[in-house]
């Protein structure tokens, strides 16, 4: 689950910093009848303000008026479900890094000593993680010993280990 929101990268004009720090702030301009909003995100380096497009010259009729509440509130929700939508990273070019940005919750461990342990894993995001990583952190073991049990066929799963997931999956460890 998240724990807070992510770190937007792109490129800073003023310093060449790479990495921008979002606040849940927007901003939102109106030009007669067309609309204008932003999520604002400050440069982790010198603190420069920049702007993700949300909304571009769209209609005041034809957007939502609790969307337009919840930018006006500068709900931090709402700045969580923009930063997922991939529509929004493509048309402002950046790309996000969820490091330190999520937990684990595991529920205890007192089921990792039987032989045999089926986990289904739950995203309450989608926040991109390494199966491996996640399992390892779980489990309570080194990552290089989830990789190895991996290879040798006792950490199985219908998805792919060792790759980069965001949705739920399941997984049987064999001790």
């Amino acid at each position: 689950m998240p724990t807070c929101l992510p770190t937007v990268l792109r490129r800073c004009p003023s310093c060449a910093s790479g990495r921008f720090r979002p606040n849940g702030k927007f901003r939102v301009n109106a030009n007669h009848k067309l609309l204008d909003a932003w999520l604002l995100v400050l440069c982790a380096g010198c603190g420069d303000t920049a702007k993700l497009t949300v909304l571009e010259r769209m209609n005041v009729r034809s957007v939502r008026p609790g969307l337009l509440d919840r930018m006006h509130d500068n709900d931090l929700d709402l700045a969580a479900e923009l930063l997922q939508d991939p529509a929004l990273r493509r048309r402002n070019r950046v790309a996000l890094d969820w490091t330190g940005a999520w937990r684990l919750d595991t529920g205890g461990r007192d089921h990792l000593d039987r032989e045999v342990v089926d986990v289904a894993v739950r995203f309450a995001a989608r926040i991109p993680v390494r199966p491996v990583r996640l399992i390892a952190e779980g489990c309570g073991l080194p990552r290089a010993e989830a990789e190895r049990l991996v290879a040798e066929g006792r950490l199985v799963s219908a998805v792919r280990l060792t790759g980069k997931t965001s949705g739920d999956f399941s997984f049987t460890l064999k001790r």
